[in-house]
């Protein structure tokens, strides 16, 4: 294997649909080993507009690990051996109100946490003990610069904020359950794979955003969609979140702004 280079700016991770990134130019790919275990699939690395990129697609190549069974940790880790300060994902999700449509992607700056405790959500384990805040869970300069990222591709209409709730899967919920997120918990849209990512690329200083995919209604909109649709949907989505990547490189600084975010120095104040 060629060996990696000495510095990756950016780790992306992909969701479903999202299995590689056609764009990337000097790719090479690598097994990363970690104390965790295998990351989902090969890391690959390359570069996109002469910024070294690290990809990871979440779920494997070819869709083969359920969302309770991804190795989070390793996903994490092998982004931040390689360099990475930035890390972008992307994910499907099911929207819980009507303006955000099939289609719409949402970039989410709150998120709601209803895995159910079967998924490794930590890095300290023991011996050292980490609270990292959660107050502000998404990177404020990473969720900034996608924003402007997204004024360059006409096709893309892009939410600004939104509850993001975290569900453990592999089913989907029932009418109740989607009701309940809606009304109850005031969450947007519904997926499975945020948690712990989310939170362990903060105990990584990772500079981490999501940028969520709506493939359909959830359904408590009792509007019934068949394979087709959601397939048809998820391919343009995976479309526009390529196009959308290749602004995002374009505008990405150098390093995070510590004026705006303070993911690369999270555990400054975290560790007991």
């Amino acid at each position: 294997m060629v060996k990696p280079p000495t510095k990756v700016e950016l780790g992306v991770i992909g969701g479903s649909g999202l299995y590689n990134i056609p764009e990337l130019t000097n790719v090479s790919e690598h097994k990363v080993y970690t104390p965790y275990g295998d990351p989902s699939d090969k890391v690959v690395v390359g570069e996109l507009y002469g910024r070294s990129l690290a990809f990871i697609p979440r779920h494997g190549r070819g869709h083969r690990i359920p969302p309770h069974r991804i190795n989070y940790r390793a996903n994490i880790w092998a982004l931040k051996s390689l360099g990475a300060k930035w890390a972008l994902a992307f994910s499907a999700v099911g929207s819980l109100r009507w303006d955000y449509r099939p289609g719409d992607f949402v970039l989410p700056d709150q998120f709601i946490d209803f895995t159910k405790g079967i998924r490794a959500y930590t890095f300290f384990e023991g011996g050292t003990v980490c609270h990292v805040s959660m107050a502000e869970p998404f990177c404020l300069h990473l969720r900034e610069v996608v924003m402007d990222a997204a004024r360059g591709v006409k096709e893309i209409v892009l939410h600004p904020s939104g509850t993001y709730i975290c569900i453990e899967g592999p089913r989907f919920s029932t009418k109740a359950e989607s009701r309940v997120w809606r009304d109850a918990f005031k969450a947007d849209v519904i997926g499975m794979t945020l948690v712990p990512e989310v939170s362990l690329a903060c105990e990584a200083e990772l500079c981490y955003a999501t940028v969520a995919m709506v493939t359909d209604y959830d359904v408590w909109a009792e509007k019934p969609v068949t394979a087709e649709e959601v397939v048809r949907v998820m391919e343009e989505n995976t479309a526009k979140a390529r196009k959308l990547l290749v602004e995002v490189v374009k505008k990405l600084p150098e390093a995070p702004d510590q004026g705006k975010c303070s993911c690369c120095k999270a555990l400054e104040v975290a560790l007991v």
